[in-house]
């Protein structure tokens, strides 16, 4: 989520007489002062508060600004529309905000459109309390002003204080140590009030359980400060994007920017050596060695800031409510074959939640090696004797940066764990709207594979994710857990975060709610004449440093 598919507190428009020369040069791969992009799939939406996935992440944080953003090709925060911040409880939030800046509809950024983003969010009524819409809300702040349901959370943000044009104080209801890394989120990003206003942007409704907004905003009116101007959305061909001139910043390199949904990862490979684009994201392992080869082509490398898991969901009537047969889940998925045979060398196995430059990360957790014999056992002393039944989900027509391949992972799995014992059911689905809504709802199986790639740099944004409070997708009540998790966010000083979160990684592994199995290092092809892409650990990154040599 990029989406990742779970929830805290509880992851498509794509281009004018741009698109007609676009269309006339091959996807304007050659053309000067334009770079073709590729992703693995449209967005889902252009308004950054409603998504969760790193497809529509890719678009809007070039769209938009937050008030801080990551240093590039780091988790390190920096300064962005706020100029400096500070707080002396982790409870109120003083930004100073930047002066002369103006959202792309000629309306300026001030403190008033700080508040007005902020409280926009925490006033979300009805459909926009769903999940499905408003998923980094809660996963950052819990609940809203006024909670619908009661599997929402009191929220952590109570207000926002305009002082003068140009500072604003964020209030939170308890100390945070994580709030601000979590401003960098595209999800927080300042839109323009105006622009929200006149096209709907808070028109929404449910339909068969997914947020859909009814407005023209979300589709058509994206509207930022950032370096980038929409322009354009045609669903399965093309988002286009032009230089904003007016950018407050350093103005992009490039005058064009379009980025093209490809699902299939040969087909991606394919439209880079052919020129169709020239440059794309989640290169599969197998295609590596294939770019490296083509003298006109260049793999970049992301930091590794992911973990791929197998869900175990727990509820009513379900065999996982049996620790044991979690256990012998755990022993039954052969995650090093796994690792080994489709990462190509570039992933590792995960043993828990977190990636091991995260402090917290525990080198004391138990650990599950393959051990067919060990799951048989377990499961004959359980609630469900060998051939125990599981219904088991993948997903498909999709490539994630942790999950390159699904449908060969799942099969690999399916096969160690009928050798452990289970009798496996295989279910399937594709990535968006459905299998995610499932993973998401708590629906899809006994056992689903999913994944996250992390947003800012702390372990809050991938054990408090997961586990700080019940998740449908888990559907779990572990009090020791909840709290532990709580106590760790609501901590200021680093050394007792640190030690809470260690605590923490012992305890879910010991717990068993999901099986990490991998941490990757994705890949991304380039044609070797672009120039000033820097891979972000979080998968989204700013394409205004980036030329096309010889094009501008």
């Amino acid at each position: 989520m990029r989406v990742r598919g779970n929830i805290k507190r509880l992851a498509l428009p794509l281009v004018a007489l741009i698109v007609l020369v676009a269309a006339g040069t091959a996807g304007g791969a050659s053309r000067a002062g334009t770079l073709v992009f590729a992703g693995a799939s449209d967005p889902t939406y252009l308004d950054p508060a409603l998504v969760s996935d790193g497809e529509s992440f890719r678009v809007t944080n070039q769209i938009f600004e937050s008030l801080v953003r990551l240093k590039a090709g780091t988790t390190i925060v920096q300064p962005s529309l706020a100029t400096s911040w500070s707080s002396k409880n982790a409870k109120d939030w003083n930004f100073n905000l930047r002066h002369g800046v103006k959202f792309h509809d000629g309306t300026p950024f001030n403190s008033a459109a700080v508040c007005y983003n902020y409280n926009r969010q925490y006033n979300f009524t009805g459909a926009f309390q769903d999940a499905s819409a408003t998923y980094y809300w809660q996963t950052v702040f819990g609940g809203f002003h006024h909670n619908a349901s009661s599997n929402l959370s009191p929220s952590l943000y109570i207000g926002c204080t305009a002082h003068g044009p140009y500072k604003v104080t964020i209030h939170l209801r308890t100390p945070s140590g994580p709030f601000l890394s979590a401003q960098v989120i595209s999800s927080f990003a300042i839109q323009s009030p105006a622009a929200l206003k006149k096209y709907g942007g808070n028109q929404g409704e449910l339909r068969n359980g997914v947020f859909y907004p009814t407005g023209s905003y979300a589709f058509s009116h994206p509207t930022g400060t950032g370096p980038f101007k929409f322009v354009s959305w045609t669903v399965g061909q093309r988002v286009v994007l032009a230089k904003n001139p007016g950018y407050w910043g350093k103005k992009a390199r490039i005058n064009q920017l379009i980025i093209r949904p490809i699902s299939d990862n040969t087909a991606r490979l394919q439209a880079l050596q052919s020129g169709d684009v020239q440059g794309y994201d989640l290169v599969a392992p197998e295609h590596i060695n294939t770019i490296k080869s083509n003298s006109k082509l260049k793999v970049l490398n992301r930091p590794s800031f992911n973990v791929a898991y197998v869900t175990i969901h727990q509820g009513a009537g379900s065999p996982m409510n049996d620790l044991k047969v979690r256990q012998a889940v755990a022993y039954g998925l052969d995650r090093a074959s796994v690792v080994r045979s489709f990462y190509a060398g570039r992933g590792i196995v995960a043993n828990e939640f977190q990636p091991p430059q995260l402090f917290g990360y525990s080198k004391s957790v138990t650990k599950y090696p393959f051990n067919p014999t060990k799951a048989k056992a377990l499961l004959n002393s359980s609630s469900c004797h060998v051939p125990c039944k599981v219904d088991f989900w993948y997903p498909t027509n999709i490539s994630r940066p942790y999950m390159p391949d699904p449908k060969r992972n799942f099969e690999a799995f399916s096969a160690s764990l009928t050798q452990a014992g289970f009798q496996v059911v295989a279910h399937s689905a594709p990535w968006r709207p459905d299998y995610v809504k499932h993973v998401n709802e708590g629906t899809a199986g006994d056992l689903n594979m999913i994944g996250w790639t992390g947003d800012f740099g702390d372990p809050d944004n991938f054990l408090g994710t997961f586990f700080q409070t019940y998740s449908p997708q888990f559907g779990f009540h572990n009090n020791a857990i909840f709290n532990i998790l709580a106590k760790a966010e609501a901590q200021k000083s680093l050394a007792k975060r640190i030690a809470l979160y260690k605590k923490a990684n012992n305890m879910i592994m010991k717990f068993l709610p999901a099986v990490p199995y991998a941490h990757s290092q994705p890949a991304l092809g380039f044609d070797k004449s672009v120039k000033g892409y820097t891979p972000s650990p979080v998968g989204t990154d700013p394409f205004d440093p980036v030329f096309v040599s010889g094009g501008v």
